[in-house]
């Protein structure tokens, strides 16, 4: 193994081939993750019960009750019993598995019918599924660039899109993130071609609302077509539930949104809306969508079901967002950092690997489950720790997760916060 430190490597030290086996794992590698065993046991946590907000974790070889601010759960559907009960019935009458591509054998009356709602909700004349997240988002972007065209995206965005960007065989440009002089350069920089903005609603590290008014106003200043991905914002953000675009008055400038069934939803898969003709040529031209199974109708009928109550309840809406704005505003008062973060998505940063993994193991033995999120996800400075936040959490589990937080992180902290 490269004889540095180990603290110091990251898995951007480990890709290139070691030997002869393209099959093997580079030996200084596995030489690594031996010496970093005790950080590596945090990662691929078993969850012994359902996604709540207190659930059960295997740690240390037995069950461990914590506190859950590790889920995308953010409108509790994942476990609402009607979504249940949808699913279960869906079970009945569809069966398991959709045993086939949309495209040739596994479409079904319920794919067309969360295709129709997720285009009404979101008015949009057309949408269509897809069984991944990251696949969707990954499909959308190669299936509609071209080698001559140009992806100019926040250099925050989410991997599934640079590799959308990337199979395309597209040009890319990188602009600094939610910087709008920075996408201008960009712009400028790639003048005459077919150019494409690529931006979210919510970064998922970071935990702040994309600058969609500034960004979208440079964009059409240029002629550029924009891209949002609305991955941790659907259901979340706006009046309706329609976004971080709804929020900041702007989701009619743009034709096509993507968002994902795996975090508000509490499901799986992604989808993107637009219009009819875009979508009917992307359903040829996105692999993840033509050769991937669709989604099993089961699923299909719960997100049905889920998309049902996140409409009808926007209280739960509601009461996600006072969590969140309570759990900044404690965290601020502890001295906690949590960089530009203005959602329930929060870093924790600690900005050494070292300390945030020996830190992570106390809060796990305390009963706090955050997420450990290392380089190169994240800045070597912004290692950190994300806790999401959620509607279904009680101001109870914050304040026990605030006590944990500044005993844990904060030197010399008293051992309670000041409960509101």
């Amino acid at each position: 193994m490269n004889e540095q430190d180990p603290a110091k490597l990251s898995l951007s030290n480990f890709l290139a081939g070691e030997t002869g086996d393209p099959l093997q794992a580079p030996p200084s590698f596995t030489k690594w993750m031996q010496v970093g065993a005790w950080a590596v046991k945090l990662y691929e946590p078993e969850l012994l019960a359902s996604a709540d907000a207190r659930t059960t974790i295997e740690y240390g070889g037995k069950p461990q009750q914590v506190i859950n601010l590790c889920s995308y759960n953010y409108l509790g559907l994942a476990n609402h019993r009607e979504v249940i009960a949808a699913a279960q019935e869906a079970l009945k009458t569809h069966g398991l598995g959709a045993c086939g591509s949309p495209m040739l054998s596994g479409m079904t009356d319920l794919h067309r019918e969360l295709e129709r709602q997720i285009a009404e909700f979101l008015d949009r004349e057309d949408a269509m599924l897809f069984n991944s997240g990251f696949g969707g988002a990954l499909g959308t972007i190669s299936g509609l660039l071209r080698k001559t065209d140009v992806a100019l995206l926040d250099n925050r965005s989410h991997l599934s899109l640079r590799d959308g960007a990337v199979l395309s065989r597209c040009r890319t440009e990188k602009f600094e993130h939610n910087d709008p002089d920075s996408l201008e350069a960009a712009l400028a920089r790639q003048q005459g071609r077919r150019q494409l903005v690529i931006i979210e609603g919510i970064y998922s590290m970071d935990g702040d609302f994309g600058k969609l008014p500034e960004l979208l106003a440079v964009a059409d200043a240029y002629g550029a077509k924009v891209f949002v991905d609305e991955a941790h914002s659907i259901l979340g953000c706006g009046e309706n539930g329609r976004g971080a675009a709804e929020k900041f008055g702007v989701q009619d400038r743009f034709p096509l949104v993507y968002g994902t069934f795996s975090k508000a939803f509490g499901a799986l898969g992604g989808f993107v809306a637009g219009p009819k003709e875009t979508l009917q040529y992307l359903r040829f031209y996105a692999h993840p969508y033509v050769y991937s199974c669709a989604l099993p109708p089961v699923i299909i009928a719960a997100i049905l079901k889920a998309l049902e109550i996140a409409r009808r309840e926007p209280e739960l809406r509601t009461r996600l967002w006072e969590n969140a704005d309570y759990f900044h505003a404690q965290l601020r008062a502890l001295g906690i950092d949590t960089g530009a973060s203005t959602t329930y998505v929060m870093p924790l940063v600690i900005g050494d690997r070292e300390r945030m993994y020996r830190l992570g193991h106390e809060l796990r033995r305390r009963g706090l489950w955050v997420a450990p999120v290392d380089y190169p996800a994240v800045p070597q400075d912004r290692i950190c720790f994300r806790a999401c936040v959620t509607s279904q959490h009680t101001r109870a589990d914050l304040d026990e997760a605030l006590n944990i937080l500044a005993d844990t992180l904060v030197p010399g902290m008293m051992q309670s916060v000041a409960h509101a």
